[in-house]
């Protein structure tokens, strides 16, 4: 089994279902949820002519090899609904891979790590939470020295919201 850390956002409609659904499809499709961040709010990064997202990261044990993770990724938010009109647009949920272990793998259709990571707050915060002195395999830094090092100035807040699906309901 291994380690991956996915992050999750999503910004139309219920925000909160839409995490609690792609959460649970997540331990269902992919591997047994073994860590959840916090959620988070902020406003849409690139096009912010839209509305705040809410975001988290979670932790899975998974035996999926990374094409097969992608793959089963995609099919959930096609699942959900999901459709890819722009670049940073609207979306009912997003499902990135940020990490495969310690794994470095750039094709046509997937990077991991994912090449964002250390340029996005929002990212890097519910990370900070659960992974604070992982290394990132590119970068060869902590995730605590990216999140205290990153240029993004956008505020990331910490919500109360909690999902349903850790407490058993």
């Amino acid at each position: 089994m291994c380690q991956v850390y996915l992050g999750l956002g999503t910004n139309l409609g219920d925000r909160l279902n839409n995490l609690e659904t792609a959460v649970a499809s997540i331990a269902k499709k992919v591997g047994k949820i073994i860590a959840c961040s916090s959620i988070y709010q902020t406003a849409a990064w690139g096009n912010t002519n839209q509305p705040d997202f809410l975001n988290m990261v979670v932790g899975v044990e998974t035996a999926l090899n990374p094409k097969n993770l992608l793959e089963n990724t995609q099919q959930i938010e096609l699942e959900m609904g999901r459709v890819r009109k722009e670049h940073w647009g609207e979306r009912n949920i997003d499902i990135d891979i940020l990490f495969y272990e310690e794994i470095v793998l750039i094709s046509s259709n997937l990077s991991i790590p994912h090449p964002y990571i250390a340029d996005r707050k929002f990212v890097l915060a519910p990370l900070l939470e659960l992974i604070p002195d992982f290394k990132h395999p590119i970068q060869n830094k902590t995730v605590r020295n990216l999140y205290l090092n990153c240029e993004d100035r956008m505020e990331v807040l910490k919500t109360n919201l909690i999902l349903n699906y850790l407490h058993g309901s």
